[in-house]
């Protein structure tokens, strides 16, 4: 079987493969081994669920939120914005497809859930219901629970589900993220009997998901155009350089700089650094932020500090900044120094974290958050460390110590 994120094929024999998904299924709870093609996704998620001592035979949840938690997370989530546009693309489709569709925030809260009638029904007797945890740790591998650990969409069928209630299911979930900031908002499902699968459920669901991130996204526009009116006047009256910018760093308004479409997530009270504008103090407006020089623009270099726990980027200008990092941050600008002005796009830098090519999302989501905190220090199309920008390259045996003896770069130019 191929070990895409389509559960089957148009061709594949729906009982044949089930059958024997269920010998894979008891020969690695009993120890034995499995010998028929099972796919590394669901391989990598049964592993975690026997570290976790997750049982495959649970059938009892805790119970869901109440009605009032429930109604409370529905209003906070920035879902709720685009749920219509969700419901347009997936529950007719649910509703004829005998399956349902269910959105969940990003810790697997179960948010909403509507379409077939009959399998909602089915859906409750698993405890599958709005207020539920629906994670890997806690219901077994899942679509929904296994897309958040993968960071990835996944289409799982019959007996690749953990638990053994969910068998007679198959599940097709993709991740939906803040288009501004590359924030994980949640997941959202459809879900149905074992033999309606399908290899373009998949395709269906990531339409559906990247139409709800292409809402979000006019929503921040609409947002921005509103600020830009604010900042036209604020600018005109300026006589040095000076940005208005949101609360994440986008930019609506620029003068006495070259363009530029953001920079870091200001914060009240603290000095930022911008790139090519130097030290800048934060001062709130209507919308977002002014930001004007409050020094000299000085040189900039971003440099690795590996010795700290856990590791920062260290940003120097007049001022220095120091900006903890995760390692999966650490690897990207590590690959970013290393690439140099040629930069990376989403596909080699995909093909360097995770070895395929098929975490674009994943990647675009991550230097999203990055450039969130560094702005425009890292520039894209491609991806790369600005102009200008003095940088340390990581040697290479560091490169070794956060990829392995061959360096993924190198491997995949």
């Amino acid at each position: 079987m191929d070990d895409g994120v389509c559960a089957v094929t148009r061709s594949t024999d729906l009982r044949q493969h089930a059958r024997l998904l269920h010998q894979a299924h008891d020969a690695r709870l009993s120890g034995g081994r499995v010998t028929t093609g099972l796919r590394r996704v669901v391989s990598r998620s049964w592993d975690r669920m026997l570290a976790l001592g997750v049982t495959p035979d649970v059938r009892s949840l805790p119970d869901p939120a109440a009605p009032e938690i429930v109604e409370r997370r529905r209003a906070e989530s920035p879902i709720a914005g685009v749920l219509p546009q969700l419901r347009a693309s997936l529950t007719a489709v649910a509703e004829d497809a005998e399956h349902i569709m269910v959105v969940t925030a990003a810790d697997g809260f179960v948010l909403w859930r509507e379409g077939a009638t009959r399998v909602a029904r089915l859906a409750e007797g698993l405890g599958f219901s709005p207020g539920a945890d629906w994670t890997e740790a806690s219901v077994g591998t899942n679509a929904i629970g296994t897309a958040l650990a993968e960071h990835a969409s996944v289409q799982l069928f019959s007996a690749e589900h953990f638990a053994r209630a969910q068998h007679p299911w198959t599940c097709t979930a993709s991740p939906i993220h803040d288009p501004r900031t590359g924030e994980l908002l949640g997941v959202v499902d459809l879900s149905g009997p074992a033999p309606t699968v399908h290899p373009t459920t998949v395709a269906l669901v990531h339409t559906a998901v990247r139409l709800a991130e292409s809402g979000l996204w006019a929503q921040h526009e609409q947002r921005l155009d509103s600020l830009r009116a604010v900042a036209a006047p604020l600018l005109a009256r300026r006589s040095g350089p000076a940005l208005v910018v949101d609360d994440h760093g986008w930019v609506a308004g620029a003068t006495g700089l070259s363009p530029r479409d953001r920079v870091g997530a200001p914060r009240a009270g603290e000095v930022m650094l911008v790139h090519g504008l130097g030290p800048c103090l934060p001062e709130p407006v209507p919308g977002g932020w002014l930001l004007h020089p409050v020094g000299g623009e000085g040189t900039t270099r971003l440099r690795l500090d590996l010795a700290a726990d856990p590791p920062v980027a260290v940003v120097e200008g007049r001022e220095t900044w120091r900006h903890t990092l995760s390692r999966r941050h650490l690897q990207i600008l590590a690959l970013l120094m290393q690439a140099g002005s040629a930069g990376l796009d989403a596909a080699a830098l995909s093909r360097a974290l995770y070895d395929d090519a098929d975490h674009l999302v994943t990647v675009r989501a991550e230097l999203s958050r990055l450039r969130r905190v560094l702005g425009n220090l890292v520039v894209a199309r491609p991806y790369r460390i600005a102009p200008g920008v003095g940088i340390e390259v990581p040697a290479p045996d560091v490169m070794t110590g956060l990829f392995g003896p061959a360096t993924r770069l190198q491997r995949y130019p």
